[in-house]
């Protein structure tokens, strides 16, 4: 079983923006106005427009050093979606583009405490190409670097213990805490719907076998 990078790499998180960036921003600005307002199922209450605000909103954040008392808490993220409401949507976009691109040296230089801010994007990039139909939700270029991140995090955070025997992945990942006492849950399938159970989004009926733990358990955004 393999140990995914249990050294940080401080690029990594600003490679997975990077990687997101030129496939989601042309994405986005292909599709006609109308799309920005649709509903997410993974956000329930948001529009893509919302959960785009929601992204843009926060690596600004991180770009600017803005983490005031509260900051990233729902009553943050719904502020920060308000502040843009009269904004084109062109405009969040164009933040989002540059978000992308300008958290990646600041997260590299938070020693790690930001890291899970590009896991977050990341996901929520999902989000919205999963209402789009488009491919890749919780998948493509970036999975490897997600992959990687995930597994760091859920061991720092000393999460449930889990053995993911991965369909599309040639080895087999641990996450989460380091096991004492007993065997580690059991994840059987493909990588993205371990992403989706992980970010605690909808699985849409996915083929996988999970015993030793309950879905709810191992959402790590709560």
């Amino acid at each position: 079983m393999t140990d995914v990078q249990e050294v940080r790499d401080p690029e990594l998180p600003g490679r997975l923006l990077a990687l997101e960036r030129d496939a989601l921003i042309p994405l986005l600005r292909a599709r006609p106005d109308a799309d920005f307002a649709l509903p997410t199922a993974a956000c329930p209450g948001w529009s893509v427009r919302d959960v785009l605000a929601h992204c843009s909103a926060a690596l600004t954040r991180v770009v600017e050093s803005r983490f005031e008392k509260g900051v990233f808490s729902p009553e943050s993220n719904d502020r920060d979606i308000a502040e843009r409401a009269e904004w084109s949507n062109a405009r969040v976009v164009d933040e989002l583009e540059r978000g992308m691109t300008e958290a990646g040296p600041v997260i590299a230089r938070a020693g790690g405490v930001l890291d899970m801010i590009a896991l977050g994007e990341w996901v929520h990039a999902g989000d919205v190409r999963e209402v789009f139909g488009a491919p890749g939700a919780y998948a493509g270029a970036g999975l490897p670097d997600a992959l990687t991140l995930l597994v760091r995090i859920t061991r720092e955070k000393e999460h449930l213990p889990l053995h993911a025997d991965l369909d599309d992945v040639d080895e087999p990942l641990r996450l989460g805490a380091a096991v004492a006492g007993g065997p580690p849950a059991r994840y059987i399938g493909d990588a993205p719907t371990l992403v989706r159970l992980y970010a605690g989004r909808p699985v849409n009926g996915s083929g996988y076998e999970l015993a030793g733990a309950r879905e709810g358990e191992l959402n790590i955004f709560g």
